[in-house]
């Protein structure tokens, strides 16, 4: 029989993945900028921020197929369905969703820094523009620390999952 804290614990890291993959989708969904010129910025504009962006959907997805079996195993402490097919799920959702998030983090984090170094070291432009960019990078580097805590809440579970 599995403990009280335990399946408490399992919701828990379930909502903050799903609150924390939404507000980074969030802050790079809103990620635009208008310049003086009239030119517009926006996330898409970065192919690495698609991808965070698409992988923190899919994650916000996934969060949602898991918490109502979540929500049942904290209150019942027993499995909706109980076979084996649920805990693989669990399993394998979990360490695949994980990876992804690896990888998304990794390339949120080096768009972020590096195209930040590369504009203050070789671009020679105005202040708009660098301030401008520099609000669209800070804006993926904190998109990605969000979706850094959803790769931790992730990362628990799959532990928790593969003790199950």
């Amino acid at each position: 029989m599995v403990t009280k804290s335990l399946a408490n614990s399992i919701l828990a890291l379930r909502i903050l993945a799903l609150a924390t993959s939404a507000v980074s989708m969030a802050l790079l969904v809103t990620n635009d900028y208008t310049f003086q010129n009239g030119a517009e910025l926006k996330y898409y504009d970065f192919s690495s921020y698609s991808f965070v962006v698409g992988i923190a959907a899919i994650t916000f997805v996934y969060s949602v197929v898991q918490l109502p079996f979540a929500v049942y195993y904290a209150i019942k402490r027993k499995r909706v369905i109980n076979n084996e097919l649920l805990r693989k799920f669990d399993l394998y959702g979990d360490k695949v969703i994980s990876l992804c998030l690896g990888v998304a983090i990794g390339s949120g984090f080096a768009l972020s820094v590096e195209l930040k170094e590369f504009i203050k070291d070789h671009v020679k432009a105005s202040d708009d523009f660098k301030g401008t960019y520099n609000k669209i990078l800070i804006r993926g580097f904190i998109s990605s620390a969000f979706l850094l805590v959803t790769f931790l809440s992730v990362v628990v579970l799959s532990f928790i999952s593969s003790n199950n």
